[in-house]
């Protein structure tokens, strides 16, 4: 049966249309199948795109730009082989042996996978002005047409009878950021309130999971269950939220007063480029991402610049909340990984209902 399996692929694969299709079973098989395609063309590049599912509908408008201003520039073509996948789920995928060439992922912890996989080198956060990110946003709350529910903060998730979505951290780098914002708010409330902040925080954070409907695989599911009506409420990114509400979908999006930056960021999985010998327009790929053109294009998909010049054009759509905070406000990334999601960590308190 494997034998026939295998022969099914060589024999399909060959045919496979060049553009961009999600991971499925057959993602690595058919990125690799495309490869050995375009080797033989000298004039072809083909870049191997792992990313998370939320930044696909932003990917479709500038990676068709990048590739006419780089034929423009060198003469040659550019094919993309594009896996969109839930953050964790990429990384992984990736770190076992997918062999993207580029990496946009939902967080630095996913990234921290290729480097410990040695994909990627140690320093990738300082080899530019960006430390590593691409885009940015917030954590927010998406609502019904018209916010029935009248729901202005954190705390109205805890209500009775307010059904909320968000998807499960153990798969969803949005996953992680959502709860991060709902905890490192709890943290913010406390302080300003002269109490405790961690059991505040857990406290916080139980109530809100108490509501919670289901836990989908990533962000961009978790937002399709809300699109079929499922809950009144969805913890989320911003853009999300925006990039529906410019499609005509009757969402409210609630900016709470406490939140938190959320950086997504962009490498270059070395360690693929060089054996694919595609390097250079990896290396282009990445730096054209954070240029104003496709900055001003994530703008528009609802992702927060992290070009100043585009930021600086942007700021009147994208408010800063008077209690926005960083990872770092929370101890930076190894300590939220290690007091949030270690195996006795809160949120493994939180699923356990241990108070």
């Amino acid at each position: 049966m494997m034998a026939v399996i295998i022969l099914s692929l060589l024999v399909v694969l060959p045919g496979c249309s060049s553009k961009s299709a999600d991971q499925d079973g057959n993602g690595t098989e058919r990125a690799i199948a495309m490869k050995q395609i375009s080797a033989s063309n000298k004039d072809t590049v083909t870049i191997v795109i792992g990313a998370y599912s939320v930044v696909k509908d932003a990917l479709g408008r500038i990676l068709p730009q990048f590739a006419a201003d780089w034929e423009a520039k060198t003469g040659k073509k550019v094919v993309f082989q594009e896996s969109y996948e839930a953050s964790g789920t990429q990384a992984r995928a990736i770190a076992g042996g997918m062999e993207a060439d580029v990496a946009l992922l939902a967080m630095e912890g996913d990234v921290d996978k290729l480097e410990r996989a040695k994909l990627i080198n140690s320093d990738w956060k300082q080899q530019d002005a960006y430390q590593g990110m691409v885009t940015r946003s917030v954590a927010v709350i998406g609502t019904r047409k018209g916010n029935p529910l009248g729901i202005r903060d954190w705390t109205d998730l805890t209500r009775e009878g307010v059904n909320v979505l968000y998807p499960n951290p153990k798969t969803s780098g949005g996953a992680q950021w959502d709860i991060n914002a709902i905890y490192g708010a709890g943290l913010k409330m406390a302080a300003e309130q002269g109490k405790d902040g961690p059991p505040f925080a857990k406290q916080l954070l139980m109530r809100v999971h108490h509501n919670v409907l289901s836990m989908d695989k990533s962000g961009r599911a978790s937002m399709a269950a809300f699109e079929y009506g499922v809950g009144d409420a969805i913890v989320t990114y911003e853009n999300e939220i925006l990039s529906r509400k410019r499609e005509g979908v009757p969402y409210e999006m609630v900016l709470p007063k406490h939140t938190i930056l959320i950086e997504n960021p962009v490498v270059v999985v070395r360690k693929h480029a060089r054996k694919h010998q595609v390097e250079e327009a990896a290396e282009a790929l990445v730096a054209y991402l954070r240029e104003p053109k496709a900055q001003r294009m994530f703008a528009e998909a609802g992702f927060r610049p992290v070009n100043e010049q585009v930021a600086k054009e942007t700021i009147k759509a994208y408010p800063v909340p008077d209690g926005l905070f960083h990872i770092d406000d929370m101890g930076g990334w190894d300590e939220v990984r290690e007091k949030l999601y270690s195996n006795r960590g809160v949120w493994y308190q939180v699923l356990a209902g241990i108070e």
